[in-house]
């Protein structure tokens, strides 16, 4: 009996000294293991505020469960402000523009099927790039808290890679043509020799001009491409009204189809 009760006496000893002795290792123990669950705890909740304070996709104000795809041949455009760049490389606002027309791809689809045939029709406008589109083209939707435009890759008259367009990076779409508009269009002479200024016949804009660049071609309903009639360095004059003015470096264009060029002529010679 006293054998027994000295050892519970021990272990009851050994129990006490286990827990307010500093170097045991049970006080260790506990210590390390409040450290550990303490610093589980920072981590989950530093996760959840992190997870909280994301941004919500919205698309037009209502909140959505992620990233929108566009489908067939639309293509989901960021407008950008219209700007205009100095010289010295500062960007201005461009107050000759109706709305801004100029857009960032966030992301595109992959093409139309043809009604007929059934082809794919390659979308040749890819995330990332830059476009120009008609001024009445297209949806405007709010994404992300954003001003886009859901357009069609058949509104889109040029695209290309940068801040800025310029006659180096610009690319006309498929079947559209880039036309430097003449200056001496401004200008008409009548058959007795009288010259007017282009201010006087009102709503009367150049319709001729020289070829700068020219798409890739006309898509047929089989896919392939019907190369473009007229080459860059070329003259020609274009329907009335047929064009989309856009001002690049500093000099008036217009992008017309191909479509609605009417002739060719050398440089030298009048049209009519």
């Amino acid at each position: 009996m006293k054998i027994h009760s000295l050892l519970v006496l021990f272990s009851a000893a050994a129990s006490v000294a286990d827990a307010w002795i500093p170097s045991s290792g049970a006080f260790a123990t506990t210590t390390t293991t409040t450290a550990t669950a303490t610093a589980t705890t920072t981590t989950a909740t530093t996760s959840t505020v992190l997870h909280s304070s994301a941004a919500p996709v919205t698309l037009d104000g209502n909140e959505i469960r992620g990233d929108i795809t566009p489908l067939g041949n639309l293509v989901l455009v960021k407008v950008k402000d219209t700007l205009t760049a100095t010289g010295g490389g500062i960007l201005l606002p461009d107050q000759s523009k109706e709305r801004p027309t100029e857009g960032l791809v966030l992301e595109a689809g992959p093409g139309k099927l043809h009604p007929v045939t059934g082809v794919r029709i390659t979308n040749p406008i890819k995330k990332g790039m830059s476009v120009l589109y008609g001024k009445f083209d297209g949806r405007p939707v709010e994404y992300k808290g954003d001003e886009c435009q859901m357009i069609h890759d058949d509104d889109c008259l040029l695209y290309y890679q940068g801040v800025t367009m310029n006659l180096g990076n610009v690319v006309p779409v498929r079947d559209y043509v880039l036309v430097a508009l003449d200056k001496n269009a401004e200008k008409l002479e009548t058959a007795s020799g009288v010259v007017i200024a282009s201010s006087v016949m009102g709503d009367q804009r150049p319709c001729q001009g020289m070829v700068v660049k020219v798409g890739e071609g006309r898509l047929a309903s089989r896919g392939e491409l019907t190369k473009s009639p007229v080459q860059s360095g070329e003259m020609v004059k274009f329907k009335d009204y047929a064009g989309n003015e856009v001002m690049i470096e500093g000099k008036l264009h217009s992008v017309v189809k191909m479509v609605d060029i009417l002739c060719t002529f050398n440089a030298e010679e009048k049209v009519e």
